[in-house]
C-alpha cells in the first residue's frame, strides 16, 4: 500500500496532482503486488542464529555485500555530492542499497527475539550485536538519504521509484541469501515476474504522466486527434508573394515583400 498511499495523501495534503492515469497505476500496483504475494516463495526454515551466521558466510552472499558497499561508497562520498541535487535515482538507490542490509539484520533479529523468549542465550552470542549495529546503521542512512529526497523532489515521485527499486534490491538479496526460490515453481516464477513488472507499469504510470490533465470528464477531448498546428515560417530574408492567384496574367506584375 505504500506507492497508493503515498500518492493519494500527497495529492491531498501536499496539494500533488493525482491525474486518472495516476490513480490507475495506484491500481495496478496493488494488482501486481496482489499477485507477487499469491506466487511468493516461502522462507527457507532459518530457526537459529547459527544456521544465520552460515548463510552470511557464505561466499555468494559474502561477494554481494561487498559490491553493495562498493556500490553504496561509490553513490554517497562520490555521486551524492555531485548530482544528488539534480537527479532522484542517485539518493533513491542509496536506501534502497542500504535496505539489503536493513532488511537481512530484521531476519536475524527476529530469529534472535524468538530464541531470547525461548530462553536461548542470544545476547551472549556476537551476531546478535552485529545484526543491531546493522540495522540502526542502515535505518538511519536510509531515513537521511531518504528525507533529502523527499526534500528536493515530488513526492508521489520519490516513493514509487524508491518501492520498484527497494523491492528488487529485497527480491535479490533474497535469491542470494535465503535461497527461497530454489523450490519454486515454473508458474510462481513466471507470476512473481509478471506481478513486479506490473508493479513496474503502474509505477510508470502514475509519475510519467503527471503532469498530464487527463480526467474523465476530459478523457474525449483529450484522445480526439489535435489540429496540426500553423505553419511558423522564418520573419526573416523570405520572400512573401501577396498575389496568391496561380496563374497570373503577363501583363500583371508580381508583387513581393522583403522582410528583413
Amino acid at each position: 500500500f505504500s506507492v497508493p498511499c503515498s500518492a493519494i495523501l500527497s495529492s491531498y495534503l501536499l496539494g500533488e496532482r493525482l491525474n486518472l492515469l495516476g490513480k490507475l497505476g495506484c491500481l495496478l500496483s496493488l494488482v501486481g503486488s496482489t499477485v507477487m504475494v499469491i506466487h511468493a516463495p516461502e522462507d527457507e526454515e532459518v530457526t537459529t542464529l547459527e544456521e544465520m551466521t552460515s548463510k552470511l558466510k557464505e561466499p555468494g552472499f559474502l561477494a554481494y555485500a561487498s559490491i553493495l558497499l562498493a556500490l553504496c561508497f561509490l553513490l554517497i562520498f562520490y555521486l551524492a555530492p555531485r548530482y544528488g541535487q539534480s537527479n532522484i535515482l542517485v539518493y533513491l538507490t542509496i536506501c534502497s542499497v542500504i535496505g539489503a542490509f536493513s532488511v537481512s539484520s530484521v531476519k536475524g533479529l527476529g530469529i534472535a527475539i524468538k530464541g531470547f523468549f525461548a530462553g536461548q542465550p542470544v545476547l551472549q552470542h556476537p551476531l546478535t550485536w552485529v545484526l543491531v549495529i546493522t540495522l540502526v546503521a542502515s535505518i538511519t542512512t536510509q531515513i537521511n538519504y531518504l528525507n533529502k529526497s523527499l526534500d528536493i523532489f515530488n513526492t508521489s515521485l520519490v516513493f514509487p521509484i524508491y518501492y520498484v527499486l527497494f523491492t528488487t534490491i529485497v527480491i535479490t538479496t533474497s535469491i542470494i541469501l535465503f535461497k527461497e526460490w530454489v523450490a519454486m515453481t515454473v508458474i510462481d516464477i513466471i507470476g512473481t515476474v509478471c506481478g513486479f513488472l506490473t508493479i513496474i507499469l503502474g509505477v510508470f504510470l502514475l509519475h510519467a504522466f503527471k503532469d498530464m490533465d487527463v480526467s474523465l470528464g476530459n478523457l474525449p477531448q483529450v484522445l480526439q486527434n489535435e489540429q496540426p498546428a500553423p505553419v511558423t515560417r522564418d520573419d526573416k530574408n523570405i520572400l512573401i508573394e501577396v498575389d496568391n492567384s496561380s496563374i497570373a496574367p503577363e501583363d500583371k506584375p508580381k508583387v513581393f515583400v522583403l522582410y528583413t
